[in-house]
């Protein structure tokens, strides 16, 4: 399996591309913006991208969502609790940007739901607390977490948007993602990677 990361949209969010090798299926963890090295780097190589996984709902993660369905005709997954993100241009932040956008189509998810994509078993772990229905994904065997914008390296997601909480936040962090083992690589949705062995030991907020 290739992780690959493209940074993009208008305040460099993390957009992972994880591809089986042999089968060249894929998927992407968050859509920021139709980038066109990375519409062409699917298109070059073969692969077939088979979803789109949202780790929440902020304007920064889904700009590129239409037109990345307009291109490949895939699903688009999202916890459940996300939908009052998805659907409102002022809960997303997308408005105050003057780029007002939404997604009503998303296939919706729940805590713990298994989903089998590209060769991947992933889980779906939810983490409310940058947005009401914020979650990580997360794939066992290959010892690696998608977390989005609730942990970052020696930091947490904002949670002064609307539905943000930064108690619940933390206690997302303690009790859900602390519980994974140590080596766990943590790719999130800005900055550099981590591992949640890393986290537990120096992230000054939880």
């Amino acid at each position: 399996m290739k992780i690959e990361n493209y940074v993009i949209g208008m305040i460099g969010t993390n957009c992972y591309l994880v591809s089986n090798e042999e089968t060249k299926e894929c998927f992407l963890v968050d859509a920021a913006d139709v980038s066109q090295k990375l519409v062409s780097h699917i298109r070059e190589q073969g692969l077939q991208l088979k979803a789109i996984l949202l780790t929440h709902g902020h304007f920064d993660h889904i700009m590129g969502i239409d037109g990345l369905v307009k291109e490949f005709h895939v699903p688009v997954y999202a916890h459940q609790e996300e939908s009052v993100l998805l659907n409102d241009a002022s809960v997303n932040a997308s408005a105050m940007y003057g780029c007002s956008c939404t997604f009503p189509n998303a296939v919706y998810l729940h805590d713990g739901q298994i989903l089998d994509l590209a060769g991947i078993t992933l889980k779906v772990i939810y983490t409310p607390g940058h947005t009401i229905g914020g979650c990580c994904y997360y794939w066992e065997e290959g010892h690696v977490l998608f977390s989005g914008d609730t942990l970052f390296h020696a930091s947490i997601g904002r949670t002064d948007l609307p539905t943000g909480s930064e108690g619940q936040l933390v206690r997302s962090i303690r009790g859900k993602l602390f519980e994974l083992p140590d080596e766990t690589r943590v790719c999130p949705g800005h900055m550099e990677e981590t591992t949640i062995g890393y986290e537990k030991r120096y992230n000054p907020y939880v």
